[in-house]
Parts: structure tokens; C-alpha cells; sequence
């Protein structure tokens, strides 16, 4: 098996926060932003996840951590593009790359929503059952993406500008090709390399008819290459280096990841959903884990998943070990800094 050979790390903040605190939840994930590009990580993420204390509206977010950051990759990862208009999403994103002067990188999913039964219906109009909530959807977000304009060539639309033709303003020249595709099967994986997306990868993917994580997301891998005209993966792992930690906080490290450990051991579910396990431990042990990774070895970015719940001065830790001490064991190297 080659090693591994990273040429891009980010991480993924879950950006939550106590039900009675957003503004200093929302306010700490920001300031992860920050201290992410101060350590040199060349992206940082965000879940969109509706109904939870976290982040519900990731373009709103995102713009913001757009005026805190200067050179940092912003991602989302990812929306459900199921409670999203395309056109209107695409407005917003379109909106935000603006603002980070072409940073934004969008992940994106399809499928039935989570919380459908709750949410739907204050969503949509009519029986929510009869809409299209097919890969169509993240399709025509990417159209709308594409500058083109609308109508027929002599189309023109009164503004108090004067008369122009019409698009999605504003024009994010770039965008498109920064968009990403949540994939976790072989159709989605088929999907999005037919369709000139780049693909995510997680710690969490669907079995289908295997019961080895790495060999169905390596599967997976392989067919997104095959149908991809420019692949290009970012790959996604729970690591928790315990290097700078108190000896308390990496009891309680170990303690996390062995409560979660009873998933990795089958499939889980009618959709047989398979797991990752995570990586604790010390640096040395975090990399002999990770030379091991037949998908790791596959791919040239890495996105080091944060957990969920932990205190911030825990992401800090984790944030600082990472890249100071796996990072260029796996080949990585800071970005130079534009003068």
C-alpha cells in the first residue's frame, strides 16, 4: 500500500453550541475560523444541520467567517438541498464566495431531508411526498451556478440601472468548480463524477452489500475516479491526538471513542450503515492508524472531523496537535503566505 501523501488539510467544525447561548456557540465556531488560519489549515468546515443548536444556515455563517479570515478555505459539509430553492440557495452561496473573494467551497446532498415528517410541511405547500427531492436538485443549483443567461439572446429586464440581460447575480466566477457532492454509496459516487462534482468522503458510509468500512468507501473511491473527467476527493476522519492533553482530558478522549466503538463493529440499520473508527492517541499512533488507511492512500486532501461536544479549549488542543504534528508527518506543508 503506498503512503500517504497530503497535500491539503481542513477540518470540520460541528459548530454547535448550548441551546441557551447561540450568539457565544456561533461566536466560538468563528473564532475557530480564526485560529485555523493562523495555524495554516488550508479549509475550514461547517455542518448544516436544522432543528439542533448548531448551524441551521450555513451561507449566513459562512459569509461572516468570510470578514474574519483572510486566506482560509470556507466549505459546507453539507446541505440537504432538500428544504433548499436552487435558485435561491444559489443566490446565497454565489453571495458569500463574493464576499470571501473566492473561497467558498459548497458540499451538497440529496435524498428525503432529515425530520421530513416535522419539517416538510412548513416548508412546502401541497403533499411534500410529490416533490423531487432527487440528485435533479443539486443538478439545477449547479446551472444556476454557471453565469448563463436567462431567456432568449435579445431578453432584457428593466432595473433602475437601465435595461440588462438576466442571470443570477451575483456572478461567482469559479464557484462551479468548488462544488462538492456528500457521497456515501456507488450511485452517488457514479453521480457525482458524471456530473463534474468533487467528492466528500466521511467516516460514516452505507454498506451496501460489504461489511468492511474501508473496503466499500475504497470501492466507492474507485468508481468516482472511473467516472470522473477531473476527480478530485476530500476525505473526512474523526482525530482526536492527544499529545498537549492533561492526563484527564485524554481519559476522557478514550472515553468518547469507546462509547462509539460498538458501531464500527457491523452494519448498522435497514441501510446498513458502516462506521469509522475514530482516531485517539497519541501522534505516533494516530499515524500508524493512518498508513493503514487504504482510502487515505488514495487521496491528497484531508478533513480532520471535530466531535461533537467538546470544549473549546479541547478543539483548540486537537486543532494545534493535528497540524503541528501529524499534518507534515503525512507530507503536508504550511501554504506560503502572499506578501
Amino acid at each position: 500500500m503506498p503512503a500517504p501523501f497530503i497535500r491539503h488539510v481542513g477540518f470540520l467544525s460541528p459548530g454547535s453550541y448550548p441551546d441557551d447561548d447561540p450568539q457565544g456557540g456561533l461566536e466560538r465556531t468563528l473564532q475557530l475560523f480564526e485560529l485555523g488560519e493562523r495555524l495554516g489549515y488550508d479549509s475550514a468546515w461547517v455542518r448544516q444541520r436544522h432543528l439542533e443548536p448548531g448551524i441551521s444556515a450555513a451561507a449566513v455563517f459562512l459569509a461572516a467567517a468570510s470578514q474574519r479570515t483572510r486566506t482560509i478555505e470556507l466549505g459546507t459539509a453539507v446541505i440537504p438541498i432538500g428544504y433548499e430553492s436552487p435558485y435561491r440557495l444559489a443566490e446565497d452561496l454565489a453571495t458569500v464566495d463574493v464576499l470571501s473573494r473566492g473561497r467558498l467551497n459548497v458540499g451538497l446532498s440529496a435524498g428525503t431531508p432529515p425530520h421530513a415528517d416535522l419539517l416538510a410541511p412548513l416548508i412546502f405547500d401541497g403533499d411534500w411526498r410529490s416533490y423531487d427531492f432527487s440528485h435533479e436538485r443539486v443538478r439545477r443549483l449547479a446551472d444556476n451556478l454557471k453565469g448563463s443567461y436567462f431567456g432568449a439572446s435579445d431578453s432584457l429586464i428593466d432595473s433602475p440601472g437601465g435595461q440588462i440581460r438576466p442571470r443570477l447575480q451575483p456572478y461567482a466566477k469559479g464557484l462551479i468548480e468548488r462544488l462538492w457532492y456528500g457521497g456515501g454509496s456507488l450511485r452517488s459516487a457514479d453521480w457525482a463524477g458524471r456530473n463534474g462534482f468533487n467528492l466528500l468522503l466521511s467516516n460514516v458510509t452505507s454498506g451496501e452489500d460489504i461489511d468492511d468500512f474501508f473496503t466499500a468507501q475504497a470501492r466507492q473511491l474507485e468508481t468516482y475516479r472511473v467516472a470522473s473527467a477531473r476527480p478530485r476527493v476530500a476525505l473526512g476522519r474523526v482525530i482526536v491526538p492527544t499529545d498537549s492533553a492533561d492526563p484527564g482530558t485524554r481519559r476522557r478522549y478514550a472515553d468518547y471513542a469507546a462509547r462509539r466503538h460498538a458501531r464500527t463493529l457491523a452494519p448498522n440499520g435497514p441501510r446498513r450503515t458502516l462506521y469509522a473508527g475514530d482516531l485517539v492517541g497519541s501522534s505516533d499512533e494516530i499515524l500508524t492508524r493512518l498508513a493503514a488507511d487504504p482510502v487515505l492512500a488514495g487521496v491528497e486532501e484531508l478533513r480532520l472531523e471535530l466531535p461533537y461536544a467538546f470544549g473549546q479549549a479541547d478543539y483548540e488542543q486537537i486543532l494545534s496537535d493535528f497540524i503541528e504534528r501529524i499534518a507534515p508527518a503525512l507530507g503536508w506543508s504550511r501554504p506560503a503566505i502572499a506578501a
